[in-house]
């Protein structure tokens, strides 16, 4: 058989999503300081936009809202709104005269006014005073940005004793310690790509050893340790001697094993590792950049007698509209055919966006309502009454694919009587009880570590016995479910959790 190129046609289906649909769904699935991002791109890109900086939602009466303000139902942003549809009818409009246009402005101005409505029934305007202000405006003037780990040691290292022509070799080192603090190369591995020797290297080393935060250079977690007791003065100490020559049978809590190794009672022993226990095992944690991160809830539940009232935050959202000066181009008869079309396509292309937003917004504020609605236990006790959820039935509740929950409560958090929690939190799969009541794994994982907390340390629960003490109160689950949430509650298994 003859081998060469060829040439051939296919013919295939494929979905392939809009534009305009790839924007609605990054919209709803970004976050609140993440969408703010992505519209102030869009105001960027796109001439006609503009943001109204000075707009703040004015409350009207019911009846006037009933009139005038979109239904609240949650349309599914894998449909277009109808408004914004492909519509031939206004394509063919592109050469007709400029005067045609104003049908479509009297649009945007009533898309403009609806809008302003749905911010005034989602969030009644919040009046501040001057003194509010002041504080709100102090506390985002105080963040600033921290300082990460080699910075803090770079700046040591100009202030310590060390050489001026060492300092290349400090900055070496400390560039191969990792955001917990460890050294990870050895001194020969350092030497062969820098050609120094590596008794040079461990000479610095030990100068970085002794900066602050207390052992930050260390190559290990036992040498950690000794460079902490160390810094205290405590190399006459029991800790110390556990760390130096029993750190394999301390990390098994081989308790009798190391009494009889340094001649001590077990109290004593106990007592040290007590102590031991207050040692920082990853000195870089304080300056990891994960401490920073800082959550904006995207939506607030507040009690209001004997009712949540559910708001959304849009104090972030940008309102936009659409700029008055390009309205005015538009009315101009002296503009070209082309002109026309680029004004109108940017006009289209707002239209949407600003469309896009309200329905984000009313979407994650039906979800909220719904999930407030079937967990008002958990609003009201706390975890305890946290309840079976799936996304699922508050689809079918809203109105909207399953997808769409998911991508509405992802990343986005909710500020609760109990605290705030991210809003997948609130969706959790369900433990049958005695009774034929659902309850929430997150429910007996709380009860699990509740009874994990009471119990004897000189005789600690196996997981067989807590299978048997959540069954004598109606919950029936497996001993390996048990040993699994013991694990995620970080709870040692009994043999390394008992006290002699």
């Amino acid at each position: 058989m003859a081998q060469g190129l060829q040439l051939s046609q296919r013919l295939t289906q494929s979905l392939v999503l809009a534009p305009q649909l790839q924007q609605s769904l990054a919209l709803l699935q970004a976050p609140t300081l993440e969408l703010k991002a992505l519209v102030e791109q869009e105001l960027q890109q796109n001439p006609v936009l503009e943001e109204d900086a000075e707009a703040e939602p004015e409350l009207q009466d019911a009846d006037s809202r009933d009139d005038e303000a979109p239904s609240n139902d949650a349309a599914d942003p894998a449909e277009p709104p109808a408004d914004l549809a492909f519509d031939p009818a206004t394509e063919k409009q592109a050469d007709a005269p400029a005067d045609d246009f104003q049908a479509e402005f009297d649009r945007l101005a009533q898309l403009d006014q609806e809008w302003r409505d749905h911010f005034a029934q989602t969030n009644p305007p919040v009046r501040r005073s001057a003194e509010d202000e002041e504080k709100r405006q102090f506390m985002f003037d105080s963040l600033v940005a921290a300082t990460s780990l080699q910075e803090t040691l770079l700046e040591q290292v100009r202030e310590s004793h060390l050489p001026e022509e060492q300092w290349p070799t400090a900055e070496m080192i400390i560039g191969n310690i990792d955001d917990y603090g460890y050294l990870k190369a050895t001194a020969e591995e350092l030497s062969s790509s820098t050609g120094l020797p590596p008794e040079r290297i461990l000479e610095v080393l030990k100068t970085i050893q002794t900066f602050d935060p207390p052992g930050v250079g260390a190559r290990n977690l036992q040498e950690c340790l000794l460079l902490q007791l160390e810094r205290t003065g405590q190399q006459d100490t029991l800790e110390y001697r556990i760390v130096k020559d029993f750190m394999e049978a301390l990390g098994k809590r081989r308790i009798p094993e190391i009494a009889r190794g340094t001649g001590c009672e077990i109290d004593q022993v106990q007592e040290a590792l007590q102590r031991i226990a207050r040692l920082e095992p990853r000195p870089g944690r304080a300056f990891l950049p994960d401490n920073d991160q800082y959550v904006l809830p995207e939506v607030f539940v507040q009690k209001m007698g004997n009712e949540f009232t559910v708001t959304t935050n849009n104090e972030h959202i940008p309102h936009l509209r659409i700029s008055n000066t390009y309205k005015d181009l538009m009315s101009q008869g002296g503009n070209s055919t082309e002109v026309r079309n680029y004004i109108r396509e940017k006009i289209r292309a707002g239209k949407f966006l600003i469309k896009s937003l309200h329905q984000r917004q009313q979407t994650i504020l039906n979800i909220a309502r719904e999930i407030v609605k079937r967990q008002h236990g958990f609003m009201e006790k706390g975890v305890s009454l946290l309840k079976p959820l799936t996304m699922v039935q508050v689809a079918e509740v809203v109105g909207v694919h399953e997808t769409t929950v998911s991508r509405a409560v992802s990343g986005k958090y909710m500020d609760t009587p109990q605290g705030i929690f991210e809003m997948k939190y609130f969706f959790t799969a369900g433990i049958q009880t005695a009774s034929g009541n659902g309850m929430s794994n997150t429910s007996v994982k709380e009860m699990i570590a509740e009874i994990f907390k009471k119990e004897d340390p000189t005789k600690p629960l196996s997981d067989q016995e807590v299978v048997k003490m959540l069954k004598e109160k109606g919950i029936v689950i497996a001993r390996r479910t048990v040993a699994k949430y013991r694990t995620e509650l970080n709870i040692l298994p009994s043999n390394l959790r008992k006290v002699y």
